[in-house]
């Protein structure tokens, strides 16, 4: 067996892609990044104050990003609860939704989220909505792999994106 140029030489061989030396080390991608992010009109949020809170005080709490997102993920579904109650056809898209993921996926590779909206979209629809809606590790959870894409339309996603630019 023949070794590699790199081996026979008495040095290890690299693994990934060939070096360029064009590499940015992680400090300036993460400047980059938050140059990128105060571009568009995001600021940093590092931690949260009731709006009825005077600034003096110390922050109520820490929020990161991902905190941000949960809360984000959380109003764009109780969103969603509402249109749904005031039209009932509209869970028919997460049904769709849902049965196409299924069809696209084989069945012994298919994610237990899948099994879980599969079962739960069966279910009333108050139990739906408070499920959907609770603020749970449970709620978290279905948030995350929502079938619910399509409901709201471009305007309310965007105001809800909105609303949570700190």
């Amino acid at each position: 067996m023949a070794k590699s140029p790199s081996r026979s030489r008495g040095k290890p061989s690299r693994r990934g892609r060939p070096a360029t030396g064009k590499a940015v080390p992680p400090a300036e991608r993460m400047r980059q990044m938050r140059a990128r992010r105060r571009a568009a009109g995001l600021k940093v949020a590092v931690s949260w104050v009731p709006a009825d809170s005077p600034a003096t005080q110390e922050p109520a709490g820490v929020y990161s990003s991902h905190r941000l997102q949960d809360a984000r993920s959380l109003a764009m579904h109780v969103m969603i609860a509402r249109k749904v109650d005031r039209d009932p056809r509209l869970l028919d898209v997460a049904r769709r939704n849902l049965a196409r993921w299924r069809r696209k996926t084989p069945a012994q590779q298919r994610p237990r989220w899948m099994q879980t909206w599969s079962e739960l979209l069966r279910r009333p629809w108050p139990e739906i909505a408070a499920r959907i809606t609770a603020i749970s590790e449970e709620g978290a959870q279905l948030r995350q792999s929502t079938p619910f894409a399509g409901v709201l339309t471009p305007a309310e996603r965007r105001r809800i994106h909105d609303a949570f630019r700190a």
